[in-house]
Formats: structure tokens, C-alpha cells, sequence
């Protein structure tokens, strides 16, 4: 099917044509939604360089996903939601980098805590590796929720959601992960500075 530049056509027909491969069917969506697609990224992220970036992650998916629009809704409100969704997916994979960089700040604070007498070339064995196993040695339960919320910055009531448990649950998981992982640290440290390979955990 090939666009005919003297017919207008739905955005539903415009849809079908890309998905077969009407790469000018998918130039005239682009040209028709692109601006509003940005002005979204732009209010939701506040940085038009990241809104640059998303605009373009958006319309790439969309050329990926076009063939599976029905038209049940408008063109307009299925990208909205696509752009909403992608927004969310960019803020969280920055928050998780924010939460791994708080994660492990917080974890060499704890440790500074106990001996304020330690030295600082002591802490800094306790690098992002030493984490990384500590989280690792979580039971499973502990360390799917706290990667979800430390790490991946879910909230609660999606953590509870995806694993199938109670918000409730989760909280206290979480609770318990930051306890347990924090005797793991402090395991690890002593046994390094005492010479010793094993972690000792309470």
C-alpha cells in the first residue's frame, strides 16, 4: 500500500501503510505528532536535550510497534501513552543510577560509623565490588526487593505488584535486605582486615 500525497488518509490507514513498509506513511506521522511528542518529553523532563533523546527513543518504538494499533483509540492518545511510558522508563533507569551511587555512599557511611577510629584508606576496601557480592549473598526474597527499590527505584506498591506479595511485605523486606546487607559489609570488612578470606555474618 503507497501513500498518495493528494488523499488524506486516517491516522488508522496512515498506520497500516507503515506497518507494511510505507516509509512515507510514516514521515507524515512523524511530521504530524513530533512537535507535540517533544513539548511532553520537554514538560515531563525539563531538559530539552534529554527531550531530544526520548522524542526520538519514542518514534523509534513506535515504528517498531505501528502494525500492532488497532484504532480503537486515536493515533494521538496511543502515542501519548507511549511517550508517558517511555518519559517513565528514562527517569527511572536515572534514578537508578542515582539510587546505585546511594546505595553504596550509604553503605561505606554505615561502616564509617562503627570505628570512627578506622582510617580512611581502610573504608575504601569496601569498593563497588564487595557490594555487588554482599548483595548477592542477600536470600532471594531480601534482594529482588531491595534491587527493585534501592536500585531500580520501584515503589511498594509496584514491587508488591510484580512479585505478588503485600506492600506491607515488601517494606519489611526491605527493612531486613538493608540490615542483612549491611552485616554482610561488615562482615567482609573485618575479615579483611583481619586477614581472613570469609565474611562473618551475624
Amino acid at each position: 500500500m503507497t501513500l498518495e500525497a493528494t488523499l488524506p488518509m486516517s491516522d488508522f490507514a496512515l498506520a497500516q501503510a507503515s506497518a507494511a513498509g510505507d516509509e512515507a506513511a510514516f514521515e507524515m506521522i512523524y511530521r504530524t505528532h513530533s512537535r507535540k511528542v517533544y513539548s511532553l518529553c520537554l514538560r515531563m523532563l525539563g531538559n530539552p536535550t534529554d527531550a531530544e533523546d526520548v522524542t526520538q527513543d519514542v518514534f523509534v518504538q513506535l515504528h517498531r510497534k505501528i502494525g500492532t494499533f488497532q484504532g480503537d483509540a486515536a493515533l494521538a492518545t496511543w502515542l501519548y501513552r507511549m511517550t508517558v511510558n517511555t518519559v517513565l522508563m528514562h527517569l527511572r533507569r536515572e534514578q537508578r543510577k542515582h539510587r546505585e551511587e546511594a546505595v553504596e555512599d550509604d553503605s561505606l557511611q554505615s561502616l564509617a560509623e562503627v570505628d570512627p577510629h578506622d582510617q580512611r584508606n581502610e573504608i575504601s576496601l569496601i569498593d563497588r565490588m564487595a557490594l555487588e557480592r554482599a548483595i548477592a549473598q542477600l536470600p532471594t526474597g531480601y534482594r529482588n526487593v531491595l534491587v527493585l527499590h534501592d536500585i531500580e527505584g520501584y515503589e511498594h506498591e509496584e514491587i508488591a505488584e510484580k512479585l505478588h506479595i503485600s506492600a506491607g511485605t515488601s517494606k519489611s523486606q526491605l527493612h531486613k535486605a538493608r540490615l542483612k546487607l549491611r552485616k554482610l559489609l561488615l562482615g567482609r570488612r573485618r575479615g579483611s582486615l583481619s586477614g581472613s578470606s570469609q565474611p562473618q555474618i551475624a
